[in-house]
């Protein structure tokens, strides 16, 4: 099973990177809808290209990250990288489905918006999802052998 959910997280982390990177090179698809906005319709970020870069990244490291940890036969990441990522990225993920309390995320204030819209049928469940997965990954991982009682990956 770990292998089917590490799969699953690695293909979203790349798809949402692609997307990241498509909009540093001047891509617009998608772009305006995903920026929250306030009731008025200002949006409340201005990302620059840099910022799309290092999403871009950022996302491409996590998906790296689990397919070096679930996947890949030769290359293992050392024992606290992997504790720490098994940690860290579910919750991040938790955290922004939770949101800000005002804009984003399942508890946000402003519902009325076209982002608040998306964001409440996507992309909010978009990182539930994740967070979930990557959690069944750690749990799944911190099993303990009968035998050696060490952790298992």
């Amino acid at each position: 099973m770990k292998p089917i959910v590490a799969i699953l997280l690695i293909v979203i982390f790349s798809v949402l990177a692609l997307i990241h990177f498509y909009w540093a090179i001047g891509g617009q698809w998608g772009f305006e809808s995903v920026l929250p906005t306030n009731e008025q319709g200002q949006q409340m970020l201005s990302p620059k290209t840099l910022d799309s870069i290092i999403v871009g990244s950022g996302l491409t490291l996590f998906a790296a990250f689990y397919w070096l940890t679930f996947i890949s036969v030769n290359r293992k990441l050392p024992f606290w990288v992997r504790i720490i990522g098994l940690w860290v990225i579910p919750l991040i993920f938790g955290l922004r489905a939770l949101g800000d309390f005002k804009y984003i995320g399942f508890f946000k204030q402003i519902k009325s918006t076209e982002f608040a819209k998306s964001d409440t049928w996507f992309f909010s469940p978009l990182c539930l999802i994740i967070a979930i997965l990557g959690f069944v990954l750690l749990v799944k991982s911190l099993r303990t052998s009968d035998k050696s009682k060490e952790i298992i990956f």
